[in-house]
C-alpha cells in the first residue's frame, strides 16, 4: 500500500512538477517543469529521489498536509514551515530531510525565495503524461493540489529505513544581471531600444506566472509599426518578446510553443533558474554575452550543481529507540556472578 498525504489546505496555488515533458513542442504542447530545475534537483536529492521525481513547486506559501503514514521530506527554498504534532508546532528547517510521523501535519506558511520545492522520499505519484508528472493548469495536464485530494507517494514508506541528509551550504542566490543572447527579431528594433534594454532597470509586474513575465520600464522602440508583429514562429523559456506597447515579456516554463511578437533577446539557459525568483515588484537589469560565453556558463551551471549534490552528507540522528524496540535484541538474561 502507498504512503498517503492529505491535503487540508492550499491558501496559494502550487502544483507537482518534475524536469518536463520535452520533445512535444511540434504538437503545442510546452515544456513546463520545475521553475528552478536546480532546487528540484536538490530537493530530490536530499530524499534520496531520483533528481528528476515529481515534487510540490510552492510561490508565496505552500500547503498543509497530514500524514496517513511515516515518510521522509525535504524543503528546497527559503520557507517558514511548521511540523505540528501533540506537542505543538515546530519550526522545519530547509536544506535537509526530516521524518513526518503517521496523524502529524506539515505546514508551509511562507516562501520567502520566489519559489520552493517539497519533495518527499519516492516522489509523488500521479499520472504520467507524454512521459511527464508536470501540472500544465492551461490544458489540465497533471494533477492540481486541491483540498480535499490525496496526495499519493510512488514508494511504501519505510520510516526507519535510510537516513537523514543535509546540505549545510545552501545554494547562493545571484545578484548580478540577467545575461541575454540577441533575439532572432532583433532588427525589428531601434539601436535606442537595444540600449535602453542592456542599461535601464526593469520591474516585474504583478502580470507574472508560471508562462511569463511581464516588465515595467522604459518601453522599448520598435522600427516601424509594421514591426511590431511577425508571423508567428517557435518561442521558448527564457525568450523576451515585445508587443507594440513596447512592455517586454520574458517567458516562462509554462510558455506557449509559437507567438507573433517580435523576440528581441533570450535569456540564457543557465539564468532561467534565477527567473523562477521574481515575484511583482523584483527588480531587474540585463547584460548581454556572447555564444560562447552562453555555452560556458551552461557548463559551469552544470558542474556547479553537481558541486552542491556531492557536498550533501548524512545526518547523525543518535540512536533510533523506536526501532531498536522492534528489533527484539535481547534474547536472554543471565547472572553473571
Amino acid at each position: 500500500m502507498n504512503t498517503t498525504l492529505d491535503i487540508l489546505a492550499c491558501p496559494v496555488p502550487a502544483s507537482i512538477q518534475d524536469l518536463g515533458r520535452p520533445g512535444y513542442r511540434h504538437l503545442g504542447v510546452p515544456l513546463s517543469g520545475a521553475l528552478d530545475t536546480e532546487w528540484l534537483q536538490i530537493a530530490n536529492a536530499l530524499t534520496g529521489n531520483p533528481l528528476g521525481a515529481a515534487a510540490i513547486e510552492m510561490r508565496l506559501a505552500g500547503p498543509l498536509l497530514r500524514a496517513n503514514d511515516d515518510c521522509v521530506f525535504a524543503l528546497a527554498g527559503e520557507v517558514d514551515a511548521r511540523l505540528i504534532n501533540a506537542d505543538g508546532e515546530h519550526l522545519v528547517a530547509p536544506w535537509q530531510s526530516h521524518r513526518l510521523h503517521v496523524g502529524e501535519q506539515l505546514r508551509v506558511a511562507a516562501v520567502n525565495s520566489g519559489v520552493a520545492y517539497l519533495a518527499f522520499a519516492g516522489g509523488i505519484d500521479c499520472a504520467s503524461v507524454l512521459g511527464s508528472r508536470s501540472t500544465y493548469a492551461r490544458a489540465n495536464l497533471g494533477e492540481p493540489i486541491l483540498i480535499g485530494k490525496t496526495l499519493k507517494l510512488a514508494i511504501d514508506a519505510k520510516p526507519h529505513a535510510g537516513n537523514l541528509l543535509c546540505l549545510r551550504q545552501p545554494p547562493q542566490r545571484r545578484d548580478a544581471p540577467i545575461r541575454i543572447l540577441a533575439g532572432p527579431q532583433r532588427q525589428h528594433f531601434t539601436a535606442a531600444a537595444w540600449d535602453t534594454l542592456l542599461s535601464t532597470e526593469f520591474e516585474v509586474s504583478r502580470a507574472a506566472d508560471r508562462m511569463g513575465l511581464r516588465l515595467l520600464g522604459a518601453p522599448l522602440e520598435h522600427v516601424s509599426k509594421t514591426a511590431t508583429d511577425i508571423v508567428s514562429d517557435a518561442v521558448t523559456p527564457g525568450v523576451i518578446q515585445v508587443p507594440g506597447d513596447g512592455a517586454p515579456i520574458v517567458l516562462l516554463a509554462d510558455c506557449q510553443t509559437v507567438g507573433g511578437y517580435p523576440k528581441i533577446a533570450v535569456v540564457i539557459s543557465a539564468d532561467l533558474p534565477r527567473l523562477a525568483h521574481l515575484l511583482p515588484g523584483s527588480r531587474l537589469r540585463f547584460s548581454e554575452i556572447s555564444l560562447a560565453e552562453a555555452l560556458d556558463a551552461r557548463r559551469h551551471a552544470a558542474t556547479n550543481l553537481m558541486q552542491i549534490l556531492g557536498q550533501i552528507e548524512t545526518i547523525n540522528e543518535g540512536p533510533d529507540l523506536a526501532a531498536l524496540y522492534q528489533s527484539n535484541l535481547i534474547g536472554g538474561v543471565i547472572h553473571a556472578d
